[in-house]
Parts: C-alpha cells; structure tokens; sequence
C-alpha cells in the first residue's frame, strides 16, 4: 500500500521560510509525477507544484518565483521548499502522486500544516 508522509510544517513569520518534506513508500518513486497540493480552512484543495519523473517543473502563478518542488529518488521523497511566504500561504500541504498519463492518487497522507503569521 502506497503511503505519503508529509512533515516540515510550522509557523513562520511573512517573509520567513520553510522546507516541506514528503517521503513516499510502496511506489516506484522515480516513475511518479509528484506534486503539492494546498488546502486552507473552508476552501478547496489545489495543486501548486508538479515535479515529474525527468524533472520538469511547474508552478501555480500564486507561487512561482517564491516557491521551489525538487525530489531525491535516492531517498523517495520530494520537497517544496518556500520562501518570501505570505499569510495567504496559510494552508494545510499534501503531496500526491500520478503517472504521467494518469490521475493523481486516491490516497491523501495527513497534510502538513503551514500558518504564516506576524
């Protein structure tokens, strides 16, 4: 069974910075396009970031420039490293995965909370 554990999560001040980890087991990792998806309270979940398997990299236009998605195959995880964070960053963060020619996973690990606050 394929399990996503997303950590890294934390408060941070606006303009601080703050790396999410997400580790993935039970999947051929370096096959999987992996992405980061953002939830705040009340509002629908949505994608921000997408690594695929070459390592082509897409952003949301609400973080490109600030934020960055890279993985490590070696250790089966991805990272969404953010900065220059706003308060409308205040989210919960969730990684999923996909092939390239399928849908995201059914599967969502536990999120990550990430509040930016003064």
């Amino acid at each position: 069974q394929v399990q996503l554990v997303e950590s890294g999560g934390g408060l941070v001040q606006p303009g601080g910075s703050l790396r999410l980890s997400c580790a993935a087991s039970g999947t051929i990792f370096r096959l999987n396009t992996m992405g980061w998806f953002r939830q705040a309270p009340g509002k629908q979940r949505y994608l921000v970031a997408v690594i695929t398997s070459g390592g082509t990299t897409t952003y949301s236009d609400s973080v490109k420039g600030r934020f960055t998605i890279s993985r490590d195959n070696a250790n089966n995880t991805v990272y969404l490293q953010m900065n220059s964070l706003k308060a409308e960053d205040t989210a919960g963060y969730y990684c999923n995965y996909r092939l390239e020619t399928t849908a995201w996973s059914r599967y969502w690990g536990q999120g990550t909370q990430v509040t930016v606050s003064s």
